[in-house]
C-alpha cells in the first residue's frame, strides 16, 4: 500500500488519536490495577499482532523473527520496558504527567545517540534540550512538594527506553542489521506479557475491565503501530515528530473531558515548554534542511 502525502498526514493524525485513548480508558477500569493492567494490554496486543502482521507483511514476518539478529531482540526488550512502564505510570499519576514526560523522547534520543554512536547535536537542539529540561524540572518540583513523584519517574522510563531503542536501531542499520520495528513490537509485547503475568496474579479484573484492555491492545497499540509504519514510508522524520505531539494534546483533552482529570497548572506550564521546544527545534531543522 502506497499513500499520498495528504493521506499519510490524515492517517498519522488518526494514529495519534488511537495512541491517545490509553489514559481515558484506563480511568474507566473497575478493578484491574498496576501490573494486571499491563499484562492484559500486552497480552491482547500479542494476539492482535499475530493477526495483523501477516495481513500487512505476509507470513514472511514470522521467518524474520526466526532469522532475526540480536538487534531485533534488544529492540523488543526496549519495547517491553516502554509498554510496562507506560501502563504502570498511568496507574500512579495523571495522564497529563505521563504524556508530557514522554514528549521529551526526541531530546533523550538525541543525547543517547550523541553519547553512544557519536551523532552530532546541533546548537538549536542543545538549546531545545535545555528548555525542555526546564519544563520537566518545573513539573517534577511541583510533584516533589506534593509527594507524587513516583508515577512521573516511572513514566520517564518510557522515553529513556525509546531513546535506547532508536539508537540501537540506528547502530544496527550502520552494521547491516536493519531492524523491522513492527515484529520488534510483537517481541516487546510478548516479553511484557510474560514478565508481568506472575506480578498480575491473582487476577482482579472484571469482564468490563478485560474488554477495555482488549480494546487498548487492539486499537491503541496493535493497529496504530502497523499504520504508523505505512506513514513513515511517506512522511519525513520531522513531520512524524510534530504530528506525534498530537498524542499529548489528544490524550490530555480526552482524560479531561472523558474522565474529569484536569491537568494542573504546573503540568500545563511544563508541558508548554517541552512541546514548544520540540516544535521550534523541528521547524528550524526542517527549514535548514530545505
Amino acid at each position: 500500500m502506497r499513500l499520498t502525502h495528504p493521506q499519510a498526514v490524515v492517517l498519522m493524525v488518526a494514529v495519534t488519536l488511537m495512541w491517545s485513548i490509553a489514559g481515558v480508558v484506563t480511568r474507566h477500569l473497575e478493578q484491574a490495577r498496576s501490573f494486571e493492567v499491563t499484562f492484559w494490554r500486552s497480552f491482547f496486543t500479542v494476539l492482535s499482532l499475530l493477526v495483523i502482521l501477516p495481513f500487512f507483511q505476509g507470513r514472511v514476518v514470522f521467518g524474520k523473527l526466526r532469522r532475526a539478529h540480536g538487534a531485533l531482540w534488544l529492540s523488543g526488550l526496549c519495547w517491553s520496558v516502554m509498554f510496562t512502564a507506560f501502563m504502570v505510570a498511568l496507574t500512579l499519576t495523571s495522564v497529563a504527567n505521563v504524556l508530557v514526560t514522554m514528549a521529551v523522547g526526541p531530546f533523550l534520543t538525541a543525547l543517547v545517540a550523541w553519547a553512544v554512536i557519536g551523532h552530532r547535536i546541533p546548537a538549536r537542539t542543545w538549546a531545545a534540550i535545555v528548555v525542555a529540561g526546564a519544563g520537566i524540572a518545573w513539573m517534577y518540583g511541583s510533584q516533589v512538594s506534593a509527594g507524587q513523584l513516583a508515577g512521573t519517574l516511572v513514566a520517564l522510563c518510557v522515553p529513556l527506553a525509546g531513546a535506547v531503542n532508536w539508537t540501537l536501531t540506528q547502530r544496527g542499520h550502520t552494521r547491516g542489521e536493519d531492524v523491522d520495528l513492527v515484529p520488534a513490537v510483537l517481541v516487546g509485547a510478548a516479553i511484557s506479557s510474560a514478565v508481568t503475568l506472575p506480578l498480575a496474579t491473582p487476577f482482579a479484573a472484571s469482564w468490563h475491565d478485560i474488554g477495555l484492555l482488549a480494546l487498548l491492545g487492539l486499537v491503541q497499540l496493535a493497529i496504530p503501530c502497523a499504520l504508523s509504519v505505512l506513514c513513515a514510508r511517506v512522511l519525513k522524520a520531522p513531520e512524524i515528530a510534530l504530528l506525534a505531539l498530537l498524542e499529548v494534546v489528544f490524550g490530555i483533552l480526552l482524560a479531561w473531558v472523558g474522565a474529569n482529570e484536569a491537568p494542573t497548572p504546573a503540568v500545563l506550564a511544563g508541558g508548554a515548554l517541552v512541546i514548544g521546544a520540540l516544535v521550534m527545534n523541528e521547524l528550524v531543522g526542517w527549514r535548514a534542511r530545505a
